[in-house]
């Protein structure tokens, strides 16, 4: 793999996942997990996320309410708020390590075998922080089918809808699986660095040079 491409590759990809991690803190955050539509009152719109829950009308407009308890959260809240901001925590960490091992940073120049470990430790990182992205989202996407579904409710019962928060989780997730993947597999194609066998063969075409210069019957 050449050494241009290499590069190229790795930067696009670095940029990917570092888009994803924006996207997937966005997530976290937005309050649009859930979306409930009332048809007695139109006027009226509510929305869930994993922090708050909050209603839309036309005359007041946005208020939004934290949520009193996280044990009085559903099992799929709980699970994805500790999975989330465990993605968060991992996906930075992963942008760090990878940032530092790219081939195009001058710093460590003299340290390959380091900066190709770090970019392989990045990598993992990244596509690690996609997974628990999409785990959580697509649990709670679950979640919500079911209960959509359910035929033990009456019709007459408001039901919860896919939020944007979703799609732009599922969005974030992809990019951080694909771009460490491909940071991963770029680091482990890369040649390992000669640095401890081009001394050992320097070393030895010294030896062989003074064996070459000295006689082969030194008068005594």
């Amino acid at each position: 793999m050449g050494l241009v491409f290499r590069t190229a590759t790795q930067s696009a990809t670095l940029l990917l996942s570092l888009l994803g991690w924006v996207l997937s803190c966005l997530t976290n955050y937005l309050p649009h997990w859930k979306n409930l539509n009332l048809e007695l009152n139109e006027m009226e719109n509510w929305t869930m996320g994993l922090w708050k829950s909050c209603v839309i009308q036309e005359e007041v407009g946005r208020q939004c309410k934290d949520f009193d308890s996280f044990l009085a959260l559903p099992a799929e809240l709980q699970i994805s708020r500790i999975l989330m901001s465990l993605s968060n925590g991992l996906g930075l960490l992963g942008l760090l390590a990878s940032g530092c091992g790219l081939d195009c940073l001058r710093l460590g120049e003299t340290q390959k075998g380091l900066k190709r470990r770090l970019l392989i430790l990045g990598g993992i990182l990244l596509w690690t922080s996609g997974v628990m992205v999409l785990v959580p989202v697509s649990w709670v996407a679950h979640v919500t089918v079911q209960e959509f579904w359910d035929e033990t409710m009456p019709e007459i019962v408001p039901r919860w809808e896919f939020g944007e928060a979703l799609f732009l989780g599922w969005f974030a997730g992809f990019c951080l699986v694909f771009g460490g993947c491909v940071l991963h597999c770029v680091a482990c194609s890369s040649p390992a660095p000669p640095a401890s066998g081009h001394y050992a063969v320097a070393g030895l075409g010294d030896g062989q040079r003074h064996l070459e210069l000295k006689p082969a019957n030194p008068e005594i």
